[in-house]
Order: structure tokens, then C-alpha cells, then sequence
């Protein structure tokens, strides 16, 4: 029996809702987004900055998700702790490093940049 097709937004967002309540590093991304759409609000970027910015965040919030699936699926095969265990947490911790640090050059690009370059 096929599953009515709003089952896969409702598990989507369950899963989302989860990663905020449950992961700390994942409110911290969604108030740094907040504090970065007003900048952006507040700037005036134009729209393919706000394509980046929009790539950057979406890039972080994937990380972090997958992030978060990593961890409970090896937690849940390995609850006690092992060195493979601890390499897939750590790889797909590196993974939200990458992209938050990606993240952070796109955001001094677009708002730090033209500051340096009228100052200069």
C-alpha cells in the first residue's frame, strides 16, 4: 500500500524538527542564518549574493542533518564506542566543518568585501 504523498513532507519535517531540538550545533546555524538574512536585509545584497548566501546556508543545514543521521545510525549499530564508529562520526562531522567554513567565506565575501575595498 503506497503512503499518502504529505507522508513525505511530514516525515521531512520531523526529521528537521528533531535535528533543532535535539542538536545544539544546529540552533546555533539557525540563529547565524537569522542574524545573516537580516544583514542581508540590511545591506541590500543583490539577488545572486542572496543565491550564495541561500547555497551556503542550505549546504550547512545539509551537513549538519546528514550530520546528525550519521550519528544516530551508528550509535544505534555500535552503542558502545569502537574506532570505525568514530571515524564516521568524525567524517561526518568534518563534513559540517568544510561547509560552515565555506559558509563563513561566503558571508565575508559578500558583506566584509565591498566594506575593505570603499575603505581602501
Amino acid at each position: 500500500m503506497k503512503r499518502p504523498w504529505s507522508d513525505t513532507f511530514r516525515v521531512a519535517i520531523s526529521g528537521i524538527l528533531h535535528a533543532f531540538h535535539t542538536e545544539r550545533n544546529m540552533r546555533v546555524h539557525g540563529v547565524i542564518t537569522i542574524l545573516v538574512i537580516a544583514m542581508g536585509i540590511g545591506f541590500g545584497i543583490s539577488v545572486s549574493e542572496w543565491l550564495w548566501i541561500g547555497l551556503a546556508v542550505t549546504l550547512v543545514f545539509t551537513a549538519e542533518l546528514l550530520n546528525t543521521a550519521v550519528e544516530a545510525a551508528v550509535d544505534l549499530s555500535m552503542p558502545s564506542m569502537h574506532p570505525i564508529a568514530k571515524i564516521a562520526k568524525d567524517t561526518a562531522a568534518g563534513a559540517v566543518f568544510v561547509t560552515a567554513v565555506f559558509a563563513v567565506i561566503v558571508g565575508a565575501v559578500i558583506f566584509f568585501y565591498p566594506v575593505v575595498n570603499f575603505l581602501f
